[in-house]
């Protein structure tokens, strides 16, 4: 099993049509080869960091999503005039080692 954390973070101020934009997402990657799951966390006091973790049956899966066409176009429900705050974005590779 692999995880993939996925971080960024709003700069200007649209943090809440950020949410309702996951809370509407097109599900693209739930038919997507590998894919087991995906969560959006928000930590508590920060409304404008977003944390995506996704569950892939392994990195290779991954890899070919984030790659693929359909990877940018799942991004089309973003609010536009979005802006993220410089060197916010990250992404973490993770080992699920136990349950």
């Amino acid at each position: 099993m692999f995880v993939a954390l996925s971080r960024f973070t709003v700069a200007n101020g649209m943090h809440d049509a950020v949410r309702e934009a996951f809370l509407a997402r097109p599900h693209l990657v739930d038919r997507v080869p590998g894919f087991v799951r995906m969560e959006v966390l928000r930590p508590q006091g920060c409304p404008e960091e977003f944390w995506l973790m996704t569950w892939w049956s392994d990195e290779t899966c991954f890899d070919a999503w984030h790659r693929s066409h359909a990877y940018h176009d799942s991004h089309a429900g973003m609010p536009k005039g979005l802006k993220l705050v410089p060197g916010s974005t990250e992404i973490r590779r993770l080992e699920r080692i136990a349950e």
